[in-house]
């Protein structure tokens, strides 16, 4: 009777840890970073306040009609010419106030920076991060659910870095390889403080052979998840800047601060004429997210081409910002728009949207050469409130011709898409 009590109280243990596992699997469903960005697709209509966001997303005529008619009719009232005139003059005031009431709790940190662009990361540091990335995630379905998807995660992992970020970078037909990048531009990251670079003697990363800029870094929401990930390669260095003071003092005071890894400072992009406390053409990678939607469109390409100068030969510049008709564009009340797709916020802020022809011709113009250019439309829903927004981001990457592979008329030849 004992054995057959025993056997008994095994069974309904297993049938209640199965129980569990399949609860817990459901819920692990339901977290974003269980399946790679951009895999998430609405296929019945019926199931779409089961998930926050749904990816590639495609519009009907009868959608993308409306949207356009919200953006005229938000449009039709501009704010009056002495108005916009403070916004521009006072623009980091209000930055400044900003950041003043909300600190660094009004974003969250941006970890899905290294999906999207895994081109922050040197070559060697992308391959072992890939393998961390599917190590963990991997791990982590194992402890939640008491049972092995390695196959099926390991499979997925890799066929997703295998077409998205493959080996060499494919650029209008050249191949960029590692071995080809070193040849062409070694000569400028092997430099140490006081050789040849703008014959400065010494600057914040003047010993890195690997330098990115963060443009516009906020509260560091890019910042620290990026110096995670770094904070174990040598001879990587990250600058971030903001025009906002009270933005800077915020990433100074964090407590992953460190001046050995990472040097913020306050700068202005608009001011030509202002230095960066380093010479140009020494940066791998320039990051640009949601900071040039925040810029009078009139300065926009003078903001670009100045960026262009910093990048190293084979640096590459990735942006993400705000495409037109997003949500928050169709939300504008009338009397808030500056010009055609131009608002001012509530809180003084301003903001543009953009096609991503707008954003090629930019940075086209600037001398540089397109690896992506894409609109990404998705569905966020509220599933409490049972509310659906269509978002629209522009997510680009651009690269600076190597030395010997720039073609001076490349600037001048026609959109590949028309």
């Amino acid at each position: 009777m004992g054995s057959l009590n025993t056997g008994n109280f095994i069974t309904r243990l297993s049938a209640l840890c199965l129980r569990k596992n399949k609860m817990q699997h459901r819920h692990q469903s339901n977290r974003r970073p269980a399946v790679p960005l951009g895999s998430r697709i609405l296929t019945d209509p019926s199931k779409v306040f089961e998930h926050n966001m749904w990816d590639h997303m495609q519009w009907s005529q009868e959608e993308e009609e409306n949207a356009k008619k919200k953006a005229t009719e938000n449009s039709l009232v501009k704010v009056q010419s002495e108005d916009q005139d403070k916004y521009e003059r006072e623009a980091s005031k209000y930055w400044n106030e900003f950041y003043k009431t909300h600190k660094n709790n009004f974003f969250k940190d941006r970890n899905w920076l290294f999906l999207e662009f895994p081109e922050i990361l040197p070559e060697e540091r992308r391959q072992e991060f890939k393998r961390e990335k599917i190590y963990s995630e991997q791990t982590k379905i194992n402890n939640d659910n008491s049972f092995s998807l390695k196959n099926r995660m390991f499979g997925e992992g890799e066929k997703y870095w295998k077409k998205n970020y493959g080996g060499g970078s494919t650029v209008q037909g050249y191949v960029y390889n590692e071995n080809e990048a070193k040849a062409l531009t070694g000569n400028l990251q092997g430099k140490n403080c006081g050789e040849e670079l703008g014959k400065v003697e010494s600057f914040p990363g003047c010993d890195a052979t690997y330098r990115i800029l963060e443009v516009g870094c906020g509260a560091g929401n890019s910042v620290f998840p990026i110096l995670k990930v770094l904070r174990n390669t040598p001879g990587t260095f990250l600058y971030c800047c903001d025009f906002a003071s009270g933005a800077v003092e915020l990433v100074k005071s964090h407590s992953s601060y460190n001046s050995a890894w990472c040097s913020a400072f306050v700068h202005d992009v608009c001011d030509d004429a202002l230095p960066y406390p380093f010479p140009d053409e020494i940066l791998d990678v320039i990051l640009l997210v949601f900071v040039l939607s925040t810029i009078h469109p009139d300065r926009m390409q003078g903001v670009v081409n100045r960026l262009a100068k910093l990048l190293k030969p084979g640096g590459m510049l990735l942006f993400r910002d705000y495409g037109r008709y997003d949500t928050a564009q169709l939300r504008f009340k009338k009397g808030h728009c500056l010009s055609e797709n131009f608002y001012v916020r509530g809180d003084g802020t301003r903001v543009y949207f953009f096609t991503k022809d707008e954003v090629w011709n930019m940075f086209n113009l600037a001398g540089l050469t397109e690896v992506q250019n894409l609109v990404d439309r998705r569905l966020q829903v509220n599933r409490k409130k049972k509310v659906k927004m269509q978002r629209v981001w522009i997510q680009s990457k651009f690269q600076k011709p190597l030395l010997s592979l720039h073609n001076p008329e490349e600037t001048t030849k026609s959109h590949p898409c028309k």
